[in-house]
């Protein structure tokens, strides 16, 4: 059996990811393909606990060094426990955040050193990474409207001041520069029906869809 695919999709608050991963899920299913949708942090019972303290609660809940390790210990029980065993049994797996958004919120939004951070991935992860990640690219201002349009309550970091949000956007622009043979960007403000035709293709040109 062919190992399954890990896509993983990135973007600041209120980028459309979640209605991009429905049209996915289904797209994928329709070829045939095993689909495992999951999120970040979070996936497992014990990774969801440590969602629970890391995303609610006051903005200086947690300094970015411990939020770091906290996402990290998520991760780590998050990949042992669900996304490897998909994807040994054929299943393409499509998260919600992962290991770039943790570049982006505690590295570049919090300050911490990116030499840190690829330490602690490569100690936690190893060289697992995603087969292909969607950095779905949005203003920010425009997607915490979004957010608070669908009047979900905010989160920590929904909470943070325009500049952090602004910070997070051009990490994740170059994190997509950066390793352009994993990463594509795609324009958040198109459509939705538009940006689910885009990542289908990019999917198509860079994976193989035969399940």
């Amino acid at each position: 059996m062919a190992r399954g695919k890990l896509i993983t999709l990135e973007g600041g608050e209120g980028a459309g990811k979640t209605t991009l991963i429905r049209g996915l899920t289904k797209a994928l299913a329709a070829r045939g393909i095993d689909v495992v949708v999951t999120r970040e942090p979070g996936g497992t019972p014990g990774a969801e606990l440590l969602r629970d303290i890391l995303l609610n609660g006051d903005v200086q809940r947690w300094s970015s060094r411990t939020e770091a390790l906290l996402m990290y210990a998520a991760r780590v029980d998050h990949v042992e426990r669900r996304i490897k065993p998909a994807l040994d049994c054929g299943a393409w797996v499509v998260c919600d955040r992962f290991a770039d958004s943790t570049r982006a919120y505690q590295g570049v939004g919090g300050g911490l050193k990116a030499e840190e951070l690829e330490e602690l991935r490569h100690f936690a992860l190893g060289d697992f990474r995603a087969d292909l990640t969607l950095i779905v690219d949005i203003d920010p201002e425009e997607g915490l409207a979004r957010t608070l349009a669908r009047g979900e309550k905010a989160t920590r970091f929904e909470k943070f001041d325009s500049g952090y949000h602004a910070r997070l956007r051009q990490a994740f622009l170059d994190i997509a520069a950066e390793e352009p043979e994993r990463c594509a960007v795609l324009d958040g403000m198109q459509p939705a029906e538009a940006v689910l035709e885009n990542a289908m293709a990019l999917i198509d040109a860079r994976l193989s869809t035969a399940a």
